[in-house]
């Protein structure tokens, strides 16, 4: 059953934290700002940061469906808006008999709604939250598309007419920032940066959602994890990886973290070979050795 949108930024910090969600105040304050303005929220931020468990903790939070676009390269109104049920079309017409006027054939039985449109449609209780994920896979066109969407919540079918919600739904966008958003796509949203979070945070976020980490392994994990970001790596691992990182010590039954154990399990950490070659070995053994330095 949908729920009320929180009334405070400390509303918003509980609701996020029954989620199993680990948010700073500034984090909070902006999805709280959102919901109340009924305006999108855009997150920029690295992979595996957490930005698209935001728009699943919100969904579950509220008691409310989530809509997800996944964004790629040439997403077309086909795939991200609607498109006509043209077999179902080609049907009514085969069935027309000789003296009966023609079907309408833009109506709503044969349109098709994808995410986009889907998330306007007048849904019991409350309307969705929409996810559109990894926006900056798509290109310049899309992101117009997506300015009637978010700036006045309708979309205009030509053949249909416009279709606008009853009630603006929450609104998530994230992006890995593999390119600029345009301003006029910016504007139309609050803004958030979702950097890496720092060591209490992610050893909270470790207790939370791995608990049966030992406590002296997840602070391990966590200062390890933070000296291999400060390597020059081609892509250094996000809190998602700090997780499954700690889930698979947990199933090797670590107590504590050895070099052995790290050589063996970087697959984990690191997703490029040469990342992985240079860490393997003496530089792991450097990184933990700092870690448990700056731990002491």
């Amino acid at each position: 059953m949908p729920r009320a949108v929180p009334d405070s930024v400390d509303a918003t910090l509980e609701l996020l934290k029954a989620g199993a969600y680990v948010a700073d105040r500034s984090l909070a304050t902006v999805v709280f700002l959102t919901l109340q303005m009924e305006r999108p929220l855009l997150l920029e931020g690295e992979t595996g940061v957490g930005k698209t468990e935001i728009a699943n903790v919100l969904a579950k939070g509220l008691g409310r469906n989530l809509v997800r676009l996944s964004c790629h390269d040439g997403l077309d109104l086909a795939s991200a808006v609607y498109e006509w049920n043209y077999p179902a079309q080609m049907l009514a017409l085969q069935t027309v008999r000789e003296h009966d006027d023609p079907p309408d054939l833009y109506t709503e039985p044969f349109l098709i709604r994808r995410p986009l449109l889907e998330a306007l449609a007048t849904h019991e209780g409350a309307p969705p939250v929409l996810l559109i994920d990894e926006v900056d896979r798509a290109d310049a066109p899309f992101e117009a598309l997506l300015l009637e969407l978010l700036s006045e919540f309708r979309v205009t079918i030509p053949e249909f007419g416009t279709i606008a919600a009853a009630e603006p739904p929450p609104v998530v966008l994230t992006s890995n920032r593999t390119r600029e958003i345009h301003d006029a796509l910016k504007r139309r949203c609050l803004y958030h940066w979702v950097g890496y979070p720092d060591a209490a945070r992610e050893f909270q976020i470790l207790r939370v959602r791995q608990p049966d980490a030992p406590p002296a392994l997840a602070q391990e994990v966590v200062a390890f994890v933070r000296e291999l970001r400060s390597a020059d790596l081609f892509k250094p691992p996000g809190t998602a990886e700090t997780l499954d990182w700690a889930n698979a010590l947990i199933a090797l039954d670590c107590a504590r973290l050895e070099d052995d154990t790290i050589d063996q399990t970087l697959g984990v950490l690191l997703k490029y070979q040469d990342d992985i070659d240079q860490i393997r070995g003496s530089e792991a053994a450097r990184l933990l050795s700092e870690a448990h330095r700056k731990a002491a």
